[in-house]
């Protein structure tokens, strides 16, 4: 049976696969950022996912307003780098996994999500920069993707309850499905920043740190984060962070462990913000099987039965009576 394992918040910021792909990670203004991003690398590499769903938002390049689906699921065999204007970004291409993508739609589908099935879809750095993130500069992407496309760039967007109830429906599917698979899951965008107007370059850290925070203490008070509020105190763009709750809701109803936080700004002009969170779940002890416990109970001494009392004892305790 796969299961949803661990959970990645990670921001998408372009400007970041740009240092990447030009070579200027250890330069002084990026060093600080991308040395922040080694511990997440040696994480993924120990923990092995089979299969990454990564929650994202298309940036006008596969998806333009000319066809604007809420909700999209990749459900191909691979997925292609879009070209954003300067040529496809030299990254891997995205390997998916169409069986577990068809399942999950299905699922999503017979759960009244109306989701858009997309069986080609080219995929911009909202996934990929993600992707450069936790894994560096390979040859070939260590795990399976499956794509999990969200609008949050034309109103009207989903809010984040929908996000949450889209996330308990995927990790659903997902321990529904007979592989075993380790699966991780995406939610990606933010943190808070906002590109355009005159509040152009805000970043708000408090509200941002109360966020990651509030992930592993305190989820169902983002569950109800209203637009408003994100575009009032994270930014006009920070509203992507809506998409972390399909991350966290598929990690279910337990508590969550934090295993590692990393917090820099200004990536540009955003808050650049990465956690990863591990499913407790699956760190809990398993329970002693019956044999064992048989065996421990036959072990103890049982003490020793009271010798019933003689005749002499007995006539005694009648004198007494009388």
């Amino acid at each position: 049976m796969a299961k949803i394992t661990a959970g990645i918040g990670c921001s998408h910021v372009p400007a970041i696969g740009a240092a990447f792909d030009q070579g200027l990670t250890q330069d002084a203004y990026w060093k600080p950022l991308f040395d922040g991003y080694e511990p997440a690398r040696e994480w993924i590499k120990k923990h092995k996912p089979d299969v990454a769903i990564l929650v994202y938002n298309d940036h006008g390049s596969a998806l333009t307003l000319d066809l604007i689906p809420t909700l999209g699921i990749g459900v191909a065999d691979e997925f292609q780098p879009a070209d954003e204007g300067w040529g496809p970004r030299q990254v891997p291409v995205v390997k998916g996994h169409s069986a577990l993508a068809w399942h999950i739609t299905e699922s999503l589908i017979t759960n009244e999500f109306d989701m858009c099935v997309m069986n080609k879809l080219d995929v911009d750095h909202g996934l990929t920069v993600p992707l450069n993130i936790m894994c560096g500069k390979v040859d070939d992407w260590p795990f399976a993707v499956i794509p999990v496309p969200i609008n949050v760039v034309m109103f009207p967007i989903p809010t984040g309850d929908r996000c949450w109830r889209m996330g308990e429906v995927i990790r659903r599917a997902v321990e529904s499905f007979p592989e075993d698979l380790n699966v991780v899951i995406f939610g990606t965008g933010g943190m808070s920043h906002q590109i355009h107007g005159e509040r152009s370059g805000m970043i708000n850290r408090k509200f941002d740190t109360a966020f990651l925070d509030d992930l592993s203490k305190n989820p169902q008070r983002l569950r109800y984060i209203k637009h408003e509020e994100y575009t009032t105190f994270a930014g006009a763009e920070g509203i992507e962070m809506v998409m972390w709750m399909v991350m966290r809701a598929a990690l279910g109803d337990n508590n969550v462990h934090e295993v590692y936080r990393h917090y820099h700004v200004p990536a540009s002009n955003t808050a650049a913000g990465l956690i990863i969170l591990e499913n407790d779940d699956l760190k809990k002890p398993q329970k002693k099987s019956a044999k064992k416990a048989v065996k421990k109970a036959a072990g103890k001494k049982t003490p020793a039965a009271k010798k019933p009392a003689g005749k002499k004892a007995a006539a005694k305790k009648a004198a007494v009576k009388k």
